[in-house]
């Protein structure tokens, strides 16, 4: 990931904290690459838990769906250690939003995941345009406006 392009505290509205727990190093004894896809996911679900208000039947009919999941290591993380994760949604269309997630250890930014999530009707099996409270309420929690198309 390039420098120029690397995300900032400032970027983020919404955090998640995350202890690091002993059990989440490797053999090398530093955090497990594996780790950095659950912080990404615990972010990203507290983030998603504000839709539950708008959206009627939030998970059981409709909700959203993991479509793919990246990440960018940058530093090595060591136990013990706190974690402040940040996810923003940086773009959606239809169906589909792009999120990035920064997980910084005080001001050490040590990972970014960017990733893909669709709006899903479980019940149809099939997606599904995002409600449009969601995309007022995402637009109005943003610090940097999501590129919409």
């Amino acid at each position: 990931m390039n420098e120029a392009v690397r995300p900032s505290r400032a970027q983020f509205s919404h955090f998640t904290r995350i202890v690091v727990r002993w059990g989440d190093m490797d053999a090398l004894g530093h955090i497990n690459n594996a780790k950095f896809f659950t912080y990404d996911e615990q972010a990203r679900l507290e983030y998603f838990q504000i839709f539950e208000g708008v959206v009627p039947e939030m998970w059981t009919a409709q909700g959203l769906i993991l479509a793919r999941l990246g990440c960018d290591f940058l530093q090595q993380l060591h136990h013990p250690a706190k974690l402040d994760v940040g996810l923003r949604i940086r773009r959606f269309g239809r169906s589909s939003m792009e999120t990035e997630c920064a997980m910084f250890e005080g001001d050490r930014l040590v990972a970014v995941s960017q990733g893909t999530v669709v709006w899903f009707d479980y019940r149809a099996q099939k997606s599904a345009p995002i409600p449009d409270a969601v995309k007022a309420l995402i637009r109005q929690r943003e610090v940097l406006a999501p590129l919409e198309n």
